[in-house]
């Protein structure tokens, strides 16, 4: 998977490449999809969920550029992958996911393999976690039309996020954001994307 579906398409922090290859993506998948769990694909969790396909894993984790000091945010859980790949990156991971049977699922998957230094809150994403913050990194697994304006305020100056935002022709754009020293942001539009929408606050809003 790592070999032919990642780094053969450009992916070449070995950082994350090793994490990848750490991290056994069929433990995060549903038992009747196990047999395409290293398939370059989405697979669906449950609740209208899916597991990203996993070059869009490493391409987002890539461009975090996750240092070992690093506090990172993860908003949607989801199966727990993206999160389990973060922790073999980060010092410390927290990770929100709003549909309570697949946070705590996740939360349990996560804590009987080991992956201690993630933090599983059930709740909605949109707000953030502010007492954890500020974090170093944030990335967003579900589409929001911009940037939710809290997200923003916890992420350190210097600090990147990574999420995909509605483009004006119906689909998504994956976008990388860093924090300038003045709090504004530069932008780096990475690729096409179709990701679930961000649901809660964020849909109340669309």
């Amino acid at each position: 998977m790592v070999r032919d579906q990642i780094a053969s398409r450009g992916v070449r922090d070995p950082r994350v490449l090793d994490a990848l290859r750490r991290v056994p993506r069929h433990w995060f998948v549903p038992s009747r999809v196990a047999g395409e769990a290293y398939d370059d694909h989405p697979l669906p969790i449950g609740f209208g969920q899916t597991i990203s396909q996993p070059y869009i894993v490493a391409l987002m984790t890539e461009a975090l550029r996750v240092a070992p000091t690093d506090r990172v945010l993860e908003i949607g859980t989801g199966s727990g992958y993206q999160a389990a790949v973060l922790s073999e990156l980060a010092r410390e991971v927290y990770t929100i996911e709003i549909v309570r049977p697949l946070g705590e699922l996740a939360r349990r998957i996560l804590r009987e393999r080991g992956y201690e230094n993630v933090h599983v809150r059930i709740g909605d994403g949109f707000g953030g976690w502010p007492e954890a913050a500020p974090f170093d990194a944030i990335i967003v697994t579900c589409a929001a039309p911009t940037p939710p304006a809290a997200l923003v305020e916890q992420l350190r100056i210097g600090g990147r996020l990574c999420i995909p935002v509605d483009a004006p022709d119906g689909f998504q754009e994956l976008i990388l954001f860093r924090k300038r020293d003045d709090g504004g942001l530069d932008r780096q539009v990475l690729a096409p994307v179709m990701f679930v929408p961000m649901t809660g606050e964020a849909q109340r809003k669309r």
